[in-house]
């Protein structure tokens, strides 16, 4: 079924929200219990995405939001400090932040990362240490690992960035 990417606007908060609940669900069934807790990402966050342009959902043909993210252009002010490690480079990037999809639906990561490649060509991406999934795909998409990054609540998250640095 073909699936494409928009903006998303404040009538999909509802489904944005589920897909959330059900990722939330995703990886407190593979042992991340750290990840998106006291309601992070809370509807509030999602509203702000949308209302700086930066929320995008992955929409079917039938009209199904499976996916939703936020795009934003960097810099990121978690980004600016990095330890055990360094960004491969100090160019303009964006960053995907809040990815969630349905369960059943598949290769939404490659769709998204497709896409924001498309429009930025550099991107950089954190997550939990316990998101083994999300690690798995950063990694097989081609992400280089580059260190660790803190929020401003001060929890750590790995940091990531694309396109990998290449041999010369």
């Amino acid at each position: 079924m073909k699936r494409v990417i928009r903006h998303a606007t404040l009538d999909d908060v509802p489904a944005i929200m589920l897909l959330i609940d059900e990722a939330r669900g995703i990886m407190r069934s593979c042992g991340n219990v750290n990840q998106w807790i006291d309601g992070y990402p809370s509807r509030e966050t999602i509203v702000a995405d949308i209302s700086h342009g930066h929320a995008y959902v992955l929409e079917q043909e039938d009209g199904l939001v499976v996916a939703s993210f936020a795009f934003v252009p960097g810099p990121e002010p978690t980004y600016k400090e990095i330890f055990e490690g360094q960004w491969l480079d100090d160019k303009p990037y964006h960053v995907v932040h809040r990815l969630a999809s349905t369960a059943a639906t598949h290769g939404i990561f490659k769709q998204v990362m497709d896409y924001c490649i498309g429009v930025a060509g550099n991107l950089r991406i954190d997550t939990h240490r316990d998101n083994v999934i999300m690690r798995h795909v950063i990694e097989r998409y081609g992400f280089d690992y580059c260190g660790i990054i803190y929020l401003l609540n001060g929890d750590e998250r790995l940091a990531y960035q694309f396109p990998p640095k290449r041999p010369q």
